[in-house]
């Protein structure tokens, strides 16, 4: 079985088939489990996340009764009981979360190596994964599901390099301007979007975009951009201005000819 929990909670049988899972109860306890694959999860755990902090009176019961529902539908081989909880019978690489950290990892390693087209696509294999946020049929967020929407904004950060590695710096632009929109305090966001701007040959903008982003820190945060924002920007100053020009030779006033004898 495969586990989907990017998203809204989904489950599909070995050759793709989707499983009918039934309601939001159901896909909340399969989402925590799908997050411990392979690990005993205890019951109290269980019933604080299923239900957050509205339980019901008769936690235990309605907890075996919802067990006993998932079984029903994922097979009664899936889910095994345990001393104090409940196991979902899985490996990591049956979860998408897992699978997409994996690539993750892959892609970064591609990208290191400046294997940049290896690393695009890797990493866009990764994003690929998510359907919606992480753990989306939880009641309340969890460390987990926040943790696992920074690796996605690293994914996106990452698999932007990597583009931009691989000379697609033009199409870029216009991703890297709504990125830095959304993410307004993302320096790395905004280096990226000037580093794009200069390879697709427009300094100037790169230049307005960092000024742009100077404005919006000492206005709202207090402070100024980064050191590597600081040395970026230098260098794009150096390449708009260039060296100043020597001054023209001033020319020598005409000697008149003397009279010859």
């Amino acid at each position: 079985m495969k586990y989907r929990i990017l998203g809204a909670t989904e489950t599909h049988a070995p050759d793709g088939t989707p499983v009918p899972l039934g309601g939001a109860r159901l896909r909340s306890l399969l989402a925590a489990l799908a997050l411990r694959p392979g690990r005993e999860v205890a019951a109290g755990a269980l019933v604080d996340e299923v239900w957050g902090g509205e339980p019901p009176r008769d936690a235990a019961a309605a907890l075996q009764a919802l067990v006993g529902r998932l079984r029903k539908a994922l097979g009664h081989e899936a889910l095994a009981s345990g001393p104090g909880g409940y196991r979902l019978v899985a490996e990591r690489g049956d979860v998408d979360l897992y699978r997409f950290e994996d690539l993750l990892g892959e892609g970064s390693a591609a990208l290191d190596a400046h294997s940049y087209t290896k690393a695009a696509e890797v990493l866009r294999s990764a994003l690929g994964l998510w359907r919606g946020p992480a753990l989306a049929d939880l009641p309340e967020a969890t460390a987990e599901a926040r943790h696992a929407e920074d690796l996605r904004h690293t994914a996106v950060r990452r698999r932007v390099e990597a583009d931009l590695g691989a000379g697609r710096a033009a199409a870029l632009v216009p991703e890297l301007r709504g990125l830095t929109a959304a993410h307004p305090y993302d320096e790395r966001l905004h280096g990226l979007l000037l580093r794009a701007l200069r390879a697709d040959g427009r300094p100037a903008d790169a230049l307005a975009a960092y000024e742009d982003l100077r404005r919006t820190l000492a206005e709202h945060l207090g402070t100024d951009p980064g050191h590597e924002l600081r040395a970026l920007h230098a260098e794009l100053l150096r390449e708009t201005t260039g060296p100043a020009p020597a001054p023209a030779a001033t020319p020598l006033p005409e000697t008149p000819l003397a009279p010859t004898t």
